[in-house]
C-alpha cells in the first residue's frame, strides 16, 4: 500500500484497505446522504473529521487530487483532497483500485438529500442561482469541469440562499483562459446532464408538478449568461457620466464579485468612454468579513453579517471600522453563538444561525410592532425554531433514498 499526501492523518492507516470498498464493514462508515456516482463511494469518521473515499483509477484520481489541491491554492469553493492510497491488495495478493480521499465538506447536502422531500419551485430556483454562480466562478479562473452536474455538486445554505461547491474534478482542466468554444461545451454538458438529473427526480417522485426537467435544465444556462454578461460586458458611459464606472463596481460587488482594475478606452467623436472590469473572483463581502472579524463566511451570510456589524456602527456612533468590529464580534455575534446549547450545535453552522436569529427577530418584531430585541429574539428562535431542526453538520444516520 502506498499513501500519497500532503498531510497524513494517521488513523487513515487502520482503515481496511485490503478490503473492496463496497465491502468495509459498517463500524467504518458514517452514513451520509450521496449523489448520483459513477464509482464506489463511502464515508468514514476518523478522530472528528468525517472523509469522503473513491474508488478509482490511479491516474484519474492522482490527475482529480492534483487538481483539487490546485483549486484549493486559488480559494476555489470545492472538496479538499487529502490523499491517494494506491498499491491495495487483498490479503490474497489481488490487486484493488485506488482510492482518492477528500474532506467531507461540514453542513453541505448533496442534491438528492434536499429533494428527499417534494422540494417548493422557489428552493430549486435557489438551487440553479447557486450552480450558475458557482460555473461563472469556475470559468472566470480558467477551470473546464467537463462534467457539470448537480450531483457533482455539494450545497450549503447561504443566508436563505445557497452556495455550491463542486465535488467531482476527474474531468476537469485547468487553463490560463477558457474559449467561448469551451465554456459553451461544459454548458451543454451541464444541460444534458441536468436534465437527466431532473428525470430522475421526477420519477422518483421528488419534483414538484410545476417544475418541467426541460424549464431547469435551460434555467441554469440561462440564469449562467445572464450573470456572465453583468461580469464581462464592455459598457459605453459618457464622458459626463464618469460616475457610472463606481456605480458598475458596486454592482459587481453586490454580486459578490471583487474587481482588479478597470480596461477604459476613448470613444471616437467624444462618445465618451468604453469600459471593461476586470473581475478577479467571487467572495467580496466574504473577504472583507475575514478582514475584519475573523468569522469564515458564505457570500449572502456575509452580506448579511457586515449589514448588522453597519448597523452596530452606526448605532454605537462608533467612527472607526476595525473598533466596531472588534465590539460588535464580541458583545453580538459570539454571545449570541454562546447561547446555542451544546446538544443543540450541530443543527446550523454559527454564522447560518446568527442570520436566522436576525430575520427571526425581524418578524417577531414586525409581529409584535416594535423592536423585541436580540435576547429574546434568541430565546424565542431556539424554542420555537432551532429545536425542531434536523443536524446538517454531517447530517449523520440520514437514510436517502436513491431512486
Amino acid at each position: 500500500m502506498r499513501i500519497t499526501s500532503a498531510l497524513v492523518d494517521p488513523a487513515l492507516l487502520d482503515l481496511p484497505w485490503s478490503t473492496p470498498l463496497e465491502e468495509w464493514p459498517a463500524d467504518h462508515l458514517v452514513a451520509l446522504p450521496q449523489g448520483i456516482s459513477r464509482h464506489v463511494v463511502r464515508f468514514v469518521r476518523l478522530a472528528g473529521t468525517v472523509y469522503a473515499v473513491k474508488e478509482t483509477g490511479e491516474r484519474v484520481a492522482e490527475r482529480e487530487y492534483d487538481l483539487l489541491r490546485s483549486l484549493e491554492r486559488i480559494d476555489f469553493p470545492a472538496v479538499e483532497a487529502v490523499a491517494i492510497v494506491a498499491d491495495r491488495q487483498t490479503d490474497d495478493g489481488e490487486p484493488l483500485d485506488p482510492v482518492l480521499i477528500t474532506r467531507h465538506l461540514q453542513f453541505s447536502l448533496p442534491y438528492r438529500a434536499l429533494f428527499s422531500h417534494t422540494l417548493r419551485p422557489e428552493t430549486m430556483t435557489r438551487l440553479l442561482d447557486a450552480l450558475a454562480a458557482l460555473i461563472v466562478r469556475m470559468h472566470l479562473t480558467g477551470f473546464f469541469w467537463g462534467d457539470c452536474s448537480l450531483s457533482n455538486t455539494l450545497f450549503r445554505r447561504d443566508a436563505g440562499a445557497f452556495a455550491a461547491y463542486l465535488v467531482d474534478a476527474e474531468t476537469g482542466a485547468l487553463h490560463s483562459r477558457l474559449s467561448n468554444g469551451q465554456r459553451s461545451e461544459d454548458l451543454e454538458i451541464a444541460r444534458v446532464n441536468i436534465f437527466g438529473e431532473a428525470l430522475d427526480l421526477q420519477a422518483a417522485g421528488l419534483l414538484h408538478e410545476s417544475i418541467d426537467p426541460e424549464v431547469v435544465c435551460e434555467e441554469v444556462v440561462t440564469r449562467y449568461e445572464r450573470l456572465w454578461h453583468e461580469i464581462t460586458y464592455e459598457q459605453q458611459i459618457p464622458r459626463e457620466a464618469r460616475h457610472d464606472i463606481e456605480g458598475r463596481i458596486r454592482r459587481l460587488n453586490e454580486l459578490g464579485f471583487d474587481v482588479a482594475e478597470v480596461a477604459m478606452s476613448m470613444v471616437d467623436n467624444g462618445g465618451g468612454y468604453l469600459v471593461r472590469p476586470k473581475v478577479v473572483d467571487a467572495g467580496y463581502h466574504t473577504r472583507r468579513l475575514l478582514r475584519l472579524t475573523g468569522l469564515d463566511a458564505e457570500e449572502n451570510q456575509a452580506r448579511r453579517l457586515l449589514n448588522d456589524l453597519d448597523t452596530y456602527r452606526a448605532e454605537s456612533d462608533l467612527t472607526d471600522e476595525q473598533q466596531a468590529a472588534h465590539r460588535w464580534l464580541t458583545e453580538v455575534f459570539e454571545p449570541v453563538v454562546r447561547a446555542v446549547p451544546a446538544h443543540l450545535r450541530k443543527k446550523l453552522e454559527p454564522a447560518e444561525l446568527f442570520v436566522q436569529i436576525i430575520e427571526h427577530r425581524w418578524r417577531l418584531s414586525e409581529q409584535a410592532g416594535r423592536d423585541v430585541g436580540l435576547a429574546p429574539a434568541v430565546q424565542s428562535f431556539l424554542a420555537d425554531v432551532l429545536v425542531h431542526r434536523p443536524d446538517e453538520q454531517a447530517v449523520l444516520g440520514v437514510e436517502v433514498p436513491t431512486g
